[in-house]
């Protein structure tokens, strides 16, 4: 379990080292639009990354308990991903569309190159 926490800490520093570089593009680039449009994707998918750790850690205790277990949260996921759409559209002035949904999918590229560079130093 020391593990887990570790590598779901090392995931949650990372989102918050690409939120702040998202954070100094929207405020010196002019691809505002873009930059924004990415800072919302990745704050919704920091909260689903966050969601998901604390689902999957309640998850696996009562699997050594024998008690029934619950689903990991996944229309919850999807409701937030779903809003953070909606609100892209409701403001297409100030959020582009395609950023936001390549900013959705941040959390699981962390995932991968936390695992690709913990495989490699294993």
């Amino acid at each position: 379990m020391e593990e887990y926490q570790q590598m779901t800490a090392r995931q949650r520093k990372w989102m918050f080292y690409l939120l702040a570089i998202l954070v100094l593009g929207w405020g010196v680039t002019p691809w505002q639009p873009v930059f924004l449009g990415l800072l919302l994707g990745s704050i919704i998918s920091f909260y689903n990354l966050w969601l998901m750790q604390k689902k999957i850690k309640k998850f696996g205790e009562p699997s050594t308990k024998d008690k029934p277990q619950r689903g990991l949260g996944t229309i919850t996921r999807m409701a937030t991903a779903a809003l953070a759409v909606v609100v892209t559209l409701q403001f297409e002035e100030h959020f582009h569309l395609i950023s936001v949904v390549l900013g959705l999918m941040t959390a699981y590229f962390v995932i991968l190159i936390d695992y690709l560079f913990n495989k490699a130093t294993d």
